[in-house]
């Protein structure tokens, strides 16, 4: 499977604008063969926008669901977005994945906040692995500070995730995530990792781009720079069961020895 990374912080306080963003998008992942577009956390929104989030947040099913539903299904490209849900008196920080159909997949709450902006504005999700069937792969979806907690991916992989779709808002000095920490996370989880940022400056975050697809064998399959910028890397099945065969840290692995760790 073919999968698109948009790294852009589109129009931060417009859903209108930045549907426009995803639509051009999906518009280019799917002339280049993509069957998977996925945007950066908060990506309809904006991510320092403040009380906004509030005013702005809208349940799974709600008016931009549909659009982006709309979106995916006039391209033929499935839509990983990020987003701020509502779910009565809370908001959480969340991913929706929504098929090449228009059928809404899966949706994931963050389950880590980062920062007292997160914490100030969002509540925590619990269920730490969402799951979705795309392409004939297991999709797996996390978001940004999730994907730097060792455990939160290894459940992942011990649940099947063939793909792990991120969205993410790293912000400078922590660009070392994305150049070093995420390939890791892939090889010793054996899986691929989309990982995709934001750019540029917003409040008082300066985002540092550098969207990322890792595959298995550690390597950076593509990479985006520090602009706004459409980054196109394969997701091949043949490869992941190879490097899977080959690589024992599954396999090895002695939970017995590892119960002090929850």
């Amino acid at each position: 499977m073919r999968a698109a990374l948009l790294q852009s912080s589109g129009r931060p306080g417009s859903v209108v604008e930045n549907l426009k963003v995803l639509d051009e998008a999906a518009g280019r992942a799917a002339a280049a063969g993509a069957g998977l577009l996925v945007t950066p956390e908060l990506f309809l929104t904006g991510y320092a926008i403040g009380e906004d989030v509030h005013r702005l947040a809208e349940p799974a099913d709600g008016d931009s669901a549909d659009a982006v539903a709309e979106i995916a299904g006039r391209h033929g490209v499935a839509v990983a977005y990020g987003y701020p849900e509502r779910s009565g008196e809370q908001v959480h920080n969340a991913v929706q994945l929504i098929s090449p159909d228009g059928t809404r997949l899966a949706g994931y709450r963050k389950t880590h906040l980062f920062g007292c902006f997160e914490r100030d504005w969002f509540t925590p999700g619990d269920e730490p692995v969402v799951q979705a069937e795309l392409d004939g792969l297991r999709i797996g979806l996390m978001i940004c500070y999730d994907v730097e907690f060792p455990e939160n991916v290894r459940s992942h992989a011990l649940a099947g995730t063939d793909l792990l779709v991120v969205p993410t808002a790293q912000m400078h000095p922590f660009q070392f995530v994305a150049e070093s920490v995420v390939p890791v996370r892939a090889f010793e989880n054996q899986m691929y990792v989309a990982y995709v940022n934001r750019v540029g400056t917003e409040g008082e975050f300066e985002f540092v781009g550098l969207s990322t697809l890792a595959g298995p064998d550690g390597g950076a399959r593509a990479r985006a720079g520090r602009a706004e910028e459409l980054v196109i890397g394969d997701v091949d099945p043949a490869l992941l069961a190879a490097s899977r065969e080959e690589n024992p840290y599954l396999k090895d692995r002695r939970p017995g020895l590892y119960g002090s760790l929850v």
